[in-house]
């Protein structure tokens, strides 16, 4: 097969990774803000469900969880699409992660803002939203582009419930033609130019986010 040919193939399951990954990634926020937010500020039974999510999903294996919302759900009534199964595991995993990421973040803003908060008076909601948040938010983003890096590393998983993503692709196409060598490098070469985007975007959001606060850019 020519070069162009697979580069073409590839081409078609890294947009699926691409897809996968837009579609997990907001899910893997919204449930590290909320099981985060949860942890630090909820009555106690809700912050054990948040402790069972977190410790269940940190503490399996990705691919298991991934098996279990496809192959093993439909036994209990419960059948979801493949794509569909992908974006849930995948978002549930990295999310679980994520919340510690929003907790220690939260954790970390020094006292006196918290200490300057009350004595104006603000409500509790104030105080989260307008004082503390912002400045845990550009803690957050550092370790935030790490999971989100891992969560494209992480699809690659997804071709064992036979989704056509670049791993998929480049399985079948080291089938078929046997250029393993050909396949798997610019296999190699699409991951690490996804990663790199990432880091860029995050880079980019990171230095704004620090200016708002005046603190300047974290990275040169």
């Amino acid at each position: 097969m020519e070069f162009g040919e697979i580069v073409s193939v590839l081409l078609q399951g890294a947009v699926v990774t691409i897809q996968i990954v837009a579609m997990a990634l907001p899910l893997a926020v919204l449930m590290a803000f909320s099981f985060g937010l949860i942890r630090l500020y909820a009555p106690a039974p809700f912050k054990q469900i948040a402790i069972v999510y977190i410790e269940f999903f940190r503490g399996t294996s990705a691919l298991i969880q991934l098996y279990w919302i496809y192959f093993v759900l439909p036994f209990f009534g419960i059948t979801i699409d493949a794509m569909t199964a992908a974006v849930v595991a995948l978002g549930l995993n990295i999310g679980s992660y994520g919340t510690e990421v929003v907790r220690g973040a939260i954790q970390s803003v020094p006292k006196g803002q918290y200490e300057a908060s009350i004595a104006l008076n603000f409500t509790s909601s104030q105080r989260l939203w307008r004082i503390i948040m912002p400045q845990a938010l550009v803690n957050m983003i550092p370790p935030f582009g790490n999971l989100a890096i891992e969560l494209v590393k992480a699809t690659s998983l997804v071709s064992l419930i036979t989704i056509g993503d670049l791993t998929f692709k480049a399985k079948m196409l080291a089938d078929t033609t046997l250029q393993v060598g050909e396949i798997f490098g610019v296999v190699l070469l699409f991951y690490f130019v996804m990663a790199q985007f990432l880091v860029f975007f995050i880079r980019r959001l990171e230095t704004h986010l620090s200016k708002g606060l005046g603190r300047g850019g974290l990275h040169s």
